[in-house]
């Protein structure tokens, strides 16, 4: 019984780094990662008046609506956003990150980086990329935390929200991940 769980679970894995390689997730037109971003945007200020007020302080918002991570052992995600200034999109980027340990599963999310400075802001687009956790001081916004803060309170350069997370694989993070703009 143990031989046929484990084969399962290879065969959701293999089917689902298929399903996140980058040339399929490389296929999303700009029109369908703005409109996915937009609405994404859209229902996490539905959601988080924290967001919402955020969103009218940032400097740009980078939304990134639909990544999907997968792993069995070695793990990895993969997907694609797009950056709002001033309430226009300004670029396109893609996250990527790669993984190693004790994991198994497959899922499904998105995030919004609302970038609080102009050095944030200039930050992603330096050098081939930006890698999370090397530069601008991020702090992950949580509910509890995003009903408590205020605009005298945000001191940090960005703050991230997750959102729309189905699937089943424990833990969320964005240390190691990478940031690149892309030409769409």
């Amino acid at each position: 019984m143990k031989y046929f769980h484990l084969t399962g679970v290879m065969l959701a894995f293999l089917a689902a780094c298929t399903f996140i390689s980058p040339a399929t997730a490389a296929a999303a037109s700009a029109a369908e990662i703005s409109r996915d971003a937009k609405s994404a945007l859209a229902n996490l200020y539905a959601k988080s008046p924290a967001a919402k007020s955020l969103g009218e302080k940032a400097k740009g918002i980078l939304v990134f609506p639909g990544i999907v991570k997968a792993g069995l052992i070695v793990g990895g995600q993969y997907g694609e956003g797009a950056l709002f200034e001033e309430g226009k999109i300004t670029g396109y980027y893609s996250t990527v990150q790669a993984s190693y340990g004790l994991q198994a599963g497959v899922q499904k999310y998105g995030y919004a980086l609302f970038l609080m400075t102009d050095s944030a802001r200039k930050y992603i687009d330096k050098s081939d990329g930006w890698e999370v956790g090397v530069g601008p001081t991020i702090v992950v916004m949580d509910t509890g935390t995003a009903k408590s803060m205020t605009t005298t309170t945000l001191k940090s350069e960005i703050y991230a929200f997750f959102f729309s997370q189905k699937g089943l694989m424990a833990g969320l993070g964005l240390q190691g991940t990478k940031i690149t703009r892309i030409q769409k």
